[in-house]
């Protein structure tokens, strides 16, 4: 499709190399893979070698501390709701932020809802950075998970994850964290980072949509949310969508093996698009930190006086396709929640656009995009009865 892709923290483009492995398992090796004939069988290795290139791009130590879901969402429902039901003799409170991605939000509130989980919300910096003085003030002798967000979707703000990592191992609490931003975009070591539980998703690192997975290391226990089947180490039941998980791990082995050169371009690609933004449009403001404590892909602006809904559209007329933040949220005509969370005033994270670059993004890309986006923001910002410009 023709036109100018700047979502990629929405989703990627399966790579062909991707498409090319998963089309046997579609039409030649379709067997199931809990079968013990031959069709059977060869899907389940198919599955076996997937792990291995997952369990290789975030550092496990293990591939059977992968287990294979249908995407982040469940990941992140898993990893806490399944801890929490494990651990709930022991105490019943979690450590979260505000910033947090809706499926951890939502499954923490699900917990104090239905189940009389207390949540702690850490607030975050306007950089979008917690405080990791006010997470160690947090603890309490009934914590029984810390889930903080590996990086997040909508500003690119990195976490201090290693130090979380440390704070949680100290004081014997689990440790869960939503990479789905992060995992083939920057390094991921579960082992260094001490990372109980991670959630990660293919689509985010150009695989297909529909399957992800959460790591879980060894000897964790957790209670499984699907029931009706021995899948996955009973883990997560339901039979498994081989070719997506060959997908899967086709783009974790190309995402490894380029890791280093593909954040070096598109942090690369980052600063030039916030640096001409900021040159050539007056009246922006950068939401989210910058250098590398920001995802190498993100770039996440204000535009005041005018809608980010607006520019949206505007950008959409050209072929252009941009986001005001998570794809998860779209049709709500409320503000950014983590916008709001950064002391964002309504105003101006109403009028925010998210740029994601990834993979075919190039120099070329951004210099059609600024030949547009200075004039849609200035003919936007002449309508808006906030602009006395």
């Amino acid at each position: 499709m023709e036109g100018l892709y700047f979502d990629h923290a929405a989703t990627t483009p399966v790579r062909p190399e991707v498409v090319e492995a998963m089309q046997p398992y579609f039409t030649d090796f379709y067997g199931n893979p809990s079968s013990v004939h031959a069709f059977g069988q060869k899907a389940a290795r198919a599955i076996e070698a997937a792990r291995e290139e997952i369990a290789r791009l975030i550092g496990a130590e293990r591939p059977e501390e992968i287990i294979f879901t249908g995407g982040g969402t469940e990941a992140d429902n898993l990893a806490i709701k399944g801890i929490a039901m494990a651990q709930k003799d022991k105490g019943k409170h979690i450590i979260t932020t505000t910033i947090e991605h809706h499926a951890v939000l939502h499954a923490c509130q699900f917990l104090e809802r239905h189940l009389d989980y207390d949540v702690s919300y850490l607030s975050v910096n306007e950089d979008g950075l917690i405080d990791l003085q006010e997470l160690k003030s947090a603890l309490r002798e009934d914590t029984v998970l810390i889930t903080i967000m590996s990086a997040n979707n909508e500003v690119g703000a990195i976490q201090p994850v290693r130090e979380i990592g440390e704070i949680a191992r100290k004081n014997n609490i689990y440790f869960h964290t939503d990479a789905v931003q992060t995992v083939g975009q920057i390094d991921v070591d579960v082992v260094q980072d001490k990372i109980d539980l991670l959630s990660l998703s293919a689509h985010k690192f150009n695989g297909p949509k529909g399957v992800g997975a959460l790591y879980l290391k060894k000897g964790i226990k957790i209670v499984p949310q699907m029931s009706g089947g021995a899948q996955e180490g009973r883990k997560r039941s339901g039979t498994e969508n081989v070719p997506a998980i060959v997908g899967m791990g086709e783009a974790a082995k190309l995402a490894n093996a380029n890791l280093e050169k593909k954040q070096a371009k598109y942090s690369r690609l980052r600063d030039l698009l916030i640096e001409r933004i900021e040159k050539e449009i007056p009246d922006v403001l950068l939401n989210g930190p910058r250098g590398d404590k920001r995802l190498p892909g993100n770039v996440n602006i204000t535009f005041r006086y005018i809608e980010g809904e607006s520019i949206l559209l505007n950008l959409d007329m050209l072929n252009i396709a941009a986001s005001t933040g998570s794809a998860c949220a779209s049709g709500s005509l409320d503000p950014s929640h983590v916008l709001l969370a950064m002391g964002r005033p309504h105003e101006l994270a109403h009028g925010s656009i998210r740029f994601s670059l990834g993979y075919g993004n190039s120099e070329e890309d951004i210099d059609k995009l600024m030949k547009d986006l200075p004039e849609i923001i200035q003919r936007l910002r002449n309508m808006s009865p906030l602009y006395d410009g």
